[in-house]
């Protein structure tokens, strides 16, 4: 991963949500503020997840590039080894689908506690002009 992806924090979301006449739009002062703490809880789990991943895909880059050497050296030995290699790799795949589906979870999970305050603090006023 180079410098820029792992320091550059997108605005996409907001840009998209808000070009999309989405809620973003009608959001007041109060509520854009609650929104960045809940758009850096998500930024967070996103990068942190993206790095772990690109760290177990980078590893495998390294083991397919031995595997590879070892391959085109023909040699026996070399060849026998790439079956761990190969299997090193594979588990890798795994934890990389692993690390996405938790983030997937994770994220699920920040944007439906998101809805679900929205809706309590849009509920809030109503039900107190109820009680007068």
């Amino acid at each position: 991963m180079d410098e820029t992806a792992a320091t550059t924090k997108l605005d996409w979301p907001t840009k998209a949500a808000s070009a999309a006449g989405g809620e973003r739009t009608e959001d007041s002062d109060d509520e854009q503020e609650n929104d960045g703490e809940y758009d850096g809880e998500a930024w967070d789990t996103l990068n942190r997840s993206f790095r772990q991943a690109q760290t177990v895909l980078d590893e495998n880059r390294t083991l397919i590039q031995k595997v590879n050497s070892n391959h085109e050296s023909k040699i026996p030995h070399n060849m026998a080894k790439n079956v761990g290699l190969i299997r090193q790799i594979n588990g890798n795949i795994s934890k990389v689908l692993s690390i996405y589906s938790d983030m997937s979870t994770s994220f699920s999970g920040i944007v439906r506690e998101r809805r679900l305050c929205r809706i309590r603090e849009r509920q809030e006023p109503q039900q107190r002009r109820g009680r007068r």
